[in-house]
């Protein structure tokens, strides 16, 4: 019984991985002083591939199947060794096996918005994340850049790395796909497969291929989205901006009159301002003083003569009034001082 358990930890008849662990992209099989029976059965599974490394060299690639290892089925380690006829002793090399698979969902985003070119804007900062998958396609690459003589490398041991990838090639992505920020929402496929094409290349110089990518959300900071909110109200404004300072104006009025009849007028009136209104009802207060004022003759002109003396102090009395109102426009810059100089003098007129 001693002597069989020695035997058994001296040679292995049998090579395979069964990927107990989730996650796991490399794997070195246990020799633990143990050596490779000549003859002996190699396993790689579907979604698997094996290489031999002999001192520090990578030999034979193996992919999905299962081998009986001679020197016909490793001919780079023949080589290697300098096997000149069929060896019949068992050997010593590292045999490691490769997860081919999709690695799904892997994360990628911005942790900080990163500052791009746009067509409408010159330059935006955005936020963007997504997923990816990826899978090995060349484990030798892979082995000699990535996992090297690690018993195991996993998927975890690599996401920082391909992250920052991702991350360093949306500007390109953005450039290449010609699509400005406003329309990034409406394009997000077209995005994505910019993203997917600049970044391919730095995959496959590690052994992976990178099968698909997705873009989930792109954004603005808040202080930018604020901005861009303003810009696309204006936007919707359009060429209707007359129409939209009018309804502006309309809305102020009512105010102002409740303010003048309370004594608060000029803190109204500074709302009104705040509001983009100040001038139009500047311009709407002056039209309807202008139309009172030309009103005025005509009602003098009308009235009976039998009651003239009193119509005139009357009318007298109104002028000033309409005098009153015009300084306090001019005081509160509503009027101009020469607007209210002309206004003046056609009053003065009036009375003499």
């Amino acid at each position: 019984m001693g002597l069989m358990n020695f035997i058994k930890k001296q040679f292995i008849d049998i090579l395979q991985w069964t990927e107990d662990e989730q996650g796991t992209l490399a794997w070195r099989f246990p020799m633990a002083e143990m050596e490779i029976q000549n003859g002996a059965s190699l396993t790689v599974r579907e979604s698997q591939m094996a290489v031999f490394v002999n001192e520090g060299t990578v030999a034979d690639v193996f992919g999905p199947g299962t081998y009986k290892l001679t020197t016909q089925t490793l001919p780079v380690l023949t080589y290697l060794k300098n096997w000149d006829k069929l060896f019949e002793s068992p050997f010593k090399s590292d045999v490691y096996f490769f997860s081919t698979r999709q690695q799904l969902d892997q994360r990628w985003g911005t942790q900080q918005p990163i500052t791009i070119r746009d067509k409408d804007f010159g330059a935006v900062r955005l936020r963007a994340f997504g997923n990816f998958a990826y899978r090995i396609a060349d484990p030798k690459r892979f082995h000699t850049e990535v996992s090297g003589t690690r018993e195991l490398y996993s998927v975890a041991d690599l996401e920082g790395q391909l992250r920052g990838l991702m991350l360093q090639h949306i500007s390109d992505a953005v450039a290449q796909s010609g699509i400005p920020f406003l329309d990034l929402a409406a394009n997000q496929i077209e995005f994505a497969r910019q993203l997917q094409v600049a970044t391919a290349p730095d995959f496959a110089k590690i052994g992976l291929q990178l099968e698909a990518v997705t873009l989930q959300n792109v954004s603005l900071p808040d202080e930018l989205q604020k901005i861009l909110d303003q810009k696309i109200g204006m936007g919707m404004i359009g060429q209707n901006m007359g129409q939209f300072m009018q309804y502006q104006t309309a809305q102020a009025i009512p105010k102002l009159a409740e303010g003048v009849g309370q004594g608060g007028a000029s803190g109204v009136a500074g709302d009104a301002m705040g509001l983009g209104a100040g001038l139009a009802m500047g311009q709407v207060l002056a039209q309807q003083l202008q139309t009172s004022l030309a009103g005025a003759p005509q009602a003098l002109a009308a009235a009976p003569a039998g009651s003239a003396a009193g119509n005139t102090a009357a009318s007298a009395e109104d002028i000033m009034a309409l005098l009153e109102k015009l300084g306090d426009l001019r005081t509160k810059g509503i009027l101009t001082d020469e607007e209210f100089a002309s206004k003046k003098a056609e009053l003065l007129k009036k009375l003499g």
